[in-house]
């Protein structure tokens, strides 16, 4: 039995608590409603104290769950209906709705009274056209147990990140995370090692190049069954993985292209906010579906490290989201640790 079996054992006896939906087969479909947050799946990112790649990232000290999937526009659809009927802090972008490139949500009403819909077709597909700070309110709504009512210390502003009304550049890149948040944003670490980390090292640190458990660079094509290493990137001139009107995939279509701890859409889609404070930017991080233009597969690589300034919204950002797992996730994976540190080398 190799390393990463024996952790993948420890991992599925913890499934009831760190994460709430599982692959069905070579479909592309899994067993999870990407427009609920309650429904939103996680995956355990154990082998704590895992030394960093040459790049100089991927070490994290601490065992962690992070999203299966990017944030899709259906469940931001749900938290601007929960704490957006005044939208205080502009977590609604009118380029959502009315740009060729945006993920349809719809924003109807006064203000006071504004309800939002996503058009059919869009709900399972990434968020897009939103900033650093909405996905640490994002964050902050599921750390609060995803309440309805106005932005507040109680919703939005305080949780992982103790917001405080921040919208400025400079505010929003002087924020940290708290030690108490129990969802967040992933470290640019976390992000990594997430992406690109196998455990199954055999006594060697292994980085793979691509968030697609491999070092070969990956193909653009969306078929069915998806042959493994593809992402939504853009290849070349007009070669995109879907084009207009969609341009995003539905999360999870390339079904075995998942990075060695079964993220999907880490490489390509949308660009991914991440904590990193690099000057006055925050961090990016894997690439998207259309920028830059050209051959855009460079960008999905781990030596490559982007940035923007937090208050950015456009067509490629969007973001996933990082969880503290469940004690009993962590005892359960402890336990694991401990058995496989008395195993001989295999």
């Amino acid at each position: 039995m190799t390393r990463r079996t024996f952790l993948a054992i420890i991992v599925l006896a913890c499934v009831g608590v760190a994460h709430a939906g599982t692959r069905a087969g070579l479909s592309g479909n899994f067993v999870v409603d990407f427009q609920a947050t309650m429904d939103m799946p996680f995956v355990t990112v154990s082998d704590p104290g895992n030394g960093d790649s040459v790049d100089g990232y991927g070490n994290v000290d601490v065992v962690y769950n992070i999203g299966k999937f990017e944030v899709t526009a259906g469940q931001y659809t749900e938290f601007l209906n929960a704490i957006a009927a005044t939208d205080t802090y502009g977590l609604y972008n009118a380029d959502m709705w009315s740009s060729d490139y945006g993920c349809k949500i719809q924003q109807s009403g006064p203000a006071g009274s504004y309800t939002y819909a996503v058009a059919a077709d869009y709900e399972d597909r990434p968020v897009n056209f939103v900033n650093w700070g909405d996905a640490a309110r994002f964050s902050n709504w599921l750390h609060h147990g995803q309440p309805t009512g106005a932005q507040d210390a109680t919703t939005t502003e305080d949780g992982a990140y103790a917001l405080n009304g921040a919208i400025s550049d400079a505010a929003l890149v002087a924020v940290t995370r708290q030690a108490h948040g129990q969802y967040f944003l992933p470290s640019e670490d976390e992000w990594y090692k997430a992406a690109y980390y196998d455990p199954d090292y055999h006594g060697t640190t292994i980085y793979y190049d691509y968030p697609t458990n491999t070092n070969a660079g990956p193909s653009n094509d969306l078929v069915d069954p998806d042959p493994g290493n593809n992402a939504n990137f853009h290849f070349g001139s007009g070669d995109y993985t879907v084009g207009a009107p969609y341009w995003r995939s539905e999360v999870g279509e390339f079904e075995n292209s998942d990075s060695p701890w079964g993220t999907f859409d880490q490489g390509g889609n949308v660009w991914e906010w991440n904590e990193a404070a690099i000057s006055t930017s925050r961090g990016t991080r894997g690439g998207s579906f259309g920028y830059p233009h050209g051959d855009s597969r460079f960008y999905l690589l781990s030596a490559y490290r982007s940035s923007n300034s937090p208050t950015t919204e456009n067509e490629y950002l969007g973001f996933r989201v990082g969880q503290v797992p469940e004690p009993g996730t962590l005892s359960l994976l402890a336990l694991g640790a401990t058995a496989l540190l008395k195993r001989p080398n295999r």
